[in-house]
């Protein structure tokens, strides 16, 4: 049996990162204008969710998360629901969303369920909705300069930006872009074209 819940739980920083307020900025500004519906994927104690509501009030936000003891503290203000499950094998019917979210997830998911998280995604997203999802680039120069690895602690799986665009492509999504995320954007903003600088990179990807 997996050990999601133990590894995620042992990870204290995902309720305190400094940078969840700007990941969440960052994928508003990547929404399609008429969004109504989101799911956010990994919403821990739903800081992310928080984030997306002051933004945008009218938004009907859904949280899924597998630590129940994180989904208990969420204020009910924030998602109309709340699902307690894996990625792998969500429970929402097809075409269920416009924007499917997921920051800094992907890397705590096992290499073969990967494909079946991806196909998720796909399958709860309405026609032309949109994905988009951060991780940890395991290609940043910091840690190639200091022998360092995205693996370890609840980091399971580690994700290059061209093989998890294929992976994308392989399940059905076009028009993927890869774009710079994390502390880095402060300074160089998503943009800049050496992507080796960036400690995340954000994915946007649409469903046909």
């Amino acid at each position: 049996m997996r050990n999601y819940e133990e590894l995620n739980i042992a990870q204290e920083v995902s309720e305190t990162d400094p940078f969840t307020r700007e990941r969440y900025k960052q994928f508003y500004c990547h929404f399609p204008d008429d969004v109504q519906t989101v799911i956010d994927i990994g919403c821990n104690t739903g800081r992310g969710g928080q984030i997306l509501k002051e933004l945008n009030p009218s938004l009907k936000v859904v949280g899924l998360d597998c630590v129940a003891s994180r989904l208990a503290k969420i204020s009910p203000d924030i998602y109309v629901n709340t699902i307690c499950s894996y990625s792998s094998n969500i429970e929402s019917p097809d075409f269920s969303f416009d924007v499917v979210v997921a920051g800094e997830f992907i890397e705590h998911i096992y290499p073969d369920e990967v494909l079946s998280t991806l196909q998720e995604f796909y399958r709860i997203l309405k026609p032309a909705g949109r994905l988009l999802l951060t991780t940890p680039n395991p290609n940043y120069l910091r840690l190639k300069l200091t022998g360092g690895s995205v693996l370890g602690g609840a980091h399971v799986s580690q994700h290059y930006s061209t093989d998890l665009k294929q992976q994308l492509e392989s399940v059905g999504f076009v028009n993927v872009e890869i774009t710079g995320s994390g502390k880095v954007t402060r300074i160089l903003g998503e943009k800049f074209p050496i992507l080796s600088l960036y400690g995340s990179y954000l994915v946007i990807a649409t469903k046909e």
